[in-house]
């Protein structure tokens, strides 16, 4: 290998080896600041790439973060409405179940009143029937009411077909007296029972019971 130095000042060295080309110091020096200036560059490149990507990661988060706040917010929304009506609902039913007592309790009272006023008209009915029977017997008292009620057949003139019809008229009269009989009996028995209810829930000391036309209160 021959080298070839040149004094300080001088034109540029050149080194000389064995089958290569000349080079001059400067040149190499010169590539291997472009090397490291390719390489520094790669790195910066690198760096702002990465840079990049860990900003768009950090704007991804933050619009998933945003996007979930909505939605729990959204969500929250919807349950305050929903328990909103939920109450709404409560007090609408217990609204209508009080207007449901109020108006059983109404009714019970009107009942309770009518039953009273049945029993107060009954008692005077009493009243009326006992003076009237002081008057005249029971016997008495039928036959009058037969003899309003039974009119003379005179039937003499009549045919058969003519005496058909009587009797099929007087059969439909005894079948209404028959059912008039049987509402004035259930009438009673329902008057009656009024009167036992409504004595029972008005007395504070227990049940009061009436016989025949007197009515037993027990004294407190």
């Amino acid at each position: 290998m021959n080298t070839r130095l040149s004094d300080e000042g001088a034109s540029p060295t050149w080194i000389t080896m064995a089958g290569s080309v000349p080079c001059s110091m400067q040149d190499i020096h010169r590539k291997r600041m472009e090397k490291d200036l390719n390489e520094l560059q790669g790195l910066i490149d690198a760096h702002f790439e990465n840079r990049k990507k860990e900003e768009e990661e950090l704007i991804s988060l933050k619009d998933r973060i945003e996007h979930r706040r909505a939605e729990r917010a959204e969500q929250q929304r919807i349950r305050s409405e929903r328990e909103k009506e939920r109450q709404a609902r409560v007090a609408e039913e217990r609204a209508r179940r009080e207007e449901e007592e109020a108006r059983k309790k109404a009714e019970e009272d009107a009942r309770k009143k009518k039953a009273f006023s049945n029993m107060l008209h009954f008692g005077g009915y009493l009243q009326k029937v006992q003076k009237s029977g002081k008057k005249q017997t029971e016997r008495e008292k039928k036959k009058k009411i037969l003899s309003e009620r039974r009119k003379p057949l005179n039937i003499d003139h009549l045919n058969e077909d003519k005496l058909r019809d009587k009797a099929k008229e007087l059969w439909q009269s005894i079948h209404d007296l028959e059912a008039e009989k049987f509402e004035l009996q259930e009438k009673f028995k329902r008057q009656k029972y009024e009167v036992r209810v409504v004595l029972t829930s008005a007395s504070p000391c227990g049940p009061i019971s009436a016989v025949g036309s007197k009515v037993l209160v027990v004294v407190c």
